[in-house]
């Protein structure tokens, strides 16, 4: 990879579109940080996101969401815009007429995805205001919004102002994606994602340098547990040696090391099917004669359908934002919004619920994906006009209805690789967190939270890396071709 790297730096042209999208990145990472007025959402937040589909969001967006920035909403409207374009594209012919147009159908497929995502931003931000507006920080007495977003006179000249910052940060954000497809380097929207998610290492270093304290000192609740009638606060000795957390330190490198081979190992995997074209003369010369094969990559879907699960797992809490909480007693549980709080706490990373519907939408979207990125009656007459065959398999029908059961078993395997990489840090996350109150080696584990995701980080950061790799090789390879005068 660094030998690719190295190579294209010295070709001007491929210089030139490595430094345009290093600095539309840039811009990203300088937006993430700019803030929205009116808006608390730092102190609000201060780490409550941890563990939750806001953990997840927050992400996705680079911080973006949890500090209450201009990028706040990040990718997941445009995600969830292409999503519904692609599934409306197999839902109305005339889409998906347009959609087989070339250039001037994915433009105008384009425009709409476009629309479609601003409608979606707009309803997004209005659910990330009112959920700012709830909520409120129970140690510092903090909430979401200043009180001039929310007591003055001027309260709705507020909202207009966070809610249309949201929105344009959204859309900023799908401007700077498509500015890398058209002049940068690999799927822009890709790239956006993967610098989200490799600027959150930092963070959870901290993180982790945190499990080692609290193991080793011990730890002392900020809330207050009720015991007998009376309100006391819990305290936890520590271990003085963090033993615990060296080992689940070791076996997490172990596991990251593990998951970026099996990943690297299923993107490099594909099932060959032979072709045998048959000769034929025209005029004085012979073609045809020889072998060839069909390629079909494991996991052809690449990191997409991760993509699209993880923003179909947004959707219910992006409602539950629009509830209004009821505030309660109880020292734990500071407010709830029933009836959506049960499917809220359903969609948490530290619930059974949430990894099981991971698992199934993974597979379902791989599916889905391959379906309408590849056609295998397509592939099949394209063989029989150039005098191509599979052996042992009658052209036509028969060819096409063989691809299409290979490349079903192919693309289960790939989704089962998937879902399985994106699924066990969930299933040990719940372990983890049902095994907090047992001892402070579990409850030390709970502060980086964020390896519950790490399955889906590394699919995501592995994947871009590969298949931008693979154009840089691919435009080397363009670049450096001599053709018969060379």
């Amino acid at each position: 990879m660094f030998k690719t790297l190295a190579n294209a730096w010295k070709i001007k042209d491929l210089r030139s579109k490595l430094l345009f999208t290093l600095f539309i990145v840039l811009v990203y990472r300088i937006g993430t940080a700019v803030p929205v007025p009116f808006v608390n959402a730092s102190v609000v937040f201060s780490g409550q996101s941890e563990g939750s589909i806001f953990g997840f969001l927050n992400t996705l967006s680079g911080g973006a969401f949890e500090n209450g920035s201009l990028f706040a909403l990040g990718v997941s409207p445009y995600i969830t815009a292409s999503i519904v374009v692609q599934l409306l594209s197999i839902a109305i012919p005339a889409l998906e007429r347009l959609a087989k147009q070339g250039e001037e159908g994915k433009k105008a497929i384009n425009a709409i995805t476009r629309y479609i995502t601003i409608a979606i931003s707009i309803v997004t931000a209005i659910g990330y205001y009112m959920l700012l507006r709830s909520m409120k920080n129970e140690e510092t007495g903090v909430n979401g919004l200043t009180d001039f977003a929310v007591n003055s006179e001027y309260a709705g000249f507020a909202a207009v102002v966070i809610i249309a910052c949201f929105v344009a940060g959204s859309c900023v954000v799908m401007w700077l994606g498509e500015k890398i497809n058209e002049h940068g380097i690999g799927n822009g929207i890709s790239m956006i994602l993967f610098a989200n998610i490799v600027s959150r290492g930092y963070p959870l270093l901290m993180k982790f340098i945190s499990m080692f304290q609290v193991e080793a000192s011990g730890y002392t609740t900020d809330n207050y547990v009720f015991k007998d009638g009376t309100i006391q606060p819990e305290v936890i000795e520590g271990n003085g040696i963090p033993i615990g957390s060296m080992i689940f330190t070791v076996l997490v490198v172990i596991g990251l090391l593990a998951m970026i081979w099996f990943v690297i190992h299923i993107s490099d995997s594909e099932r060959r099917i032979p072709v045998q074209y048959a000769k034929r003369v025209v005029g004085r010369k012979m073609y045809g004669g020889q072998n060839s094969n069909i390629p079909l990559k494991v996991n052809m879907a690449g990191v997409m359908p991760i993509i699209f699960a993880n923003a179909i797992l947004t959707i219910p809490t992006t409602i539950a934002m629009f509830i209004t909480p009821t505030y309660t007693g109880d020292d734990y549980q500071t407010y709830t919004r029933e009836p959506w709080n049960s499917i809220v706490n359903a969609f948490s990373q530290s619930s059974w619920f949430y990894a099981l519907l991971t698992f199934a939408l993974i597979l379902a979207f791989a599916y889905f994906y391959v379906a309408i990125s590849f056609n295998p009656y397509e592939v099949s007459g394209n063989l029989q006009k150039n005098g191509g065959a599979v052996p042992g398999i009658r052209p036509g029908k028969a060819t096409a209805m063989f691809i299409k059961k290979v490349l079903s078993k192919v693309t289960f395997i790939g989704a089962l690789s998937l879902s399985v990489i994106c699924v066990i840090p969930l299933i040990i996350n719940v372990v983890i967190v049902n095994l907090v109150n047992v001892n402070i080696a579990f409850m030390s584990f709970t502060y980086v939270s964020e390896l519950a995701q790490c399955g889906t980080s590394i699919v995501i950061v592995v994947g871009v890396i590969i298949e931008t790799v693979r154009e840089i090789e691919s435009q080397m390879t363009m670049r450096h071709y001599k053709g018969f005068l060379g």
